[in-house]
């Protein structure tokens, strides 16, 4: 199985670009913090490459900036292709399928925005009818069980 979970900030701006067939591509690279400290107790961090595809892909490049924490799950790809000078070179990425926003947009730190939606298309909860509870909408479910400690096996 192929699976990374990574969280980390962004250490530059995410590159957006398209194809040639008009696909979005974003490219970023995660700073991780490694979980171990150096002799001088100082914690160091792998730098990983990541990309991104389609409307995930406008997402990260739209609200996404250098030192931006992120959560990324996907898949590891490994490339290689023959550098100009003749020698060959060896590419590893995340392929994100899921990228979530765990700071906001200005950077502060809080979860006000998550996710790959748009503002504007998230639900507006002051809009959102409630029901009446007025009446037990569980009145058709049958017969009423009271339980008792007693009746629980723990």
């Amino acid at each position: 199985m192929n699976k990374v979970l990574l969280v980390g900030r962004l250490t530059k701006d995410p590159e957006l670009r398209t194809t040639p067939g008009g696909m979005a591509v974003t490219r970023f690279t995660i700073a991780v913090s490694q979980n171990f400290t150096n002799k001088n107790g100082e914690r160091g961090a792998d730098f990983i490459n990541c990309s991104a595809w389609g409307r995930q892909a406008d997402n990260i490049s739209k609200y996404c900036h250098k030192g931006s924490l992120v959560s990324a799950e996907g898949r590891i790809r490994t490339s290689s292709y023959d550098a100009q000078d003749g020698t060959k070179r060896y590419t590893t990425e995340v392929v994100c399928d899921t990228v979530n926003f765990l700071s906001s947009k200005s950077g502060s730190g809080s979860n006000d925005y998550q996710g790959n939606f748009q503002p504007e298309e998230m639900p507006q909860i002051d809009n959102m009818e409630t029901a009446d509870l007025s009446e037990d909408p569980f009145k058709s479910f049958g017969e009423e069980i009271t339980l008792t400690s007693d009746d629980l096996p723990f």
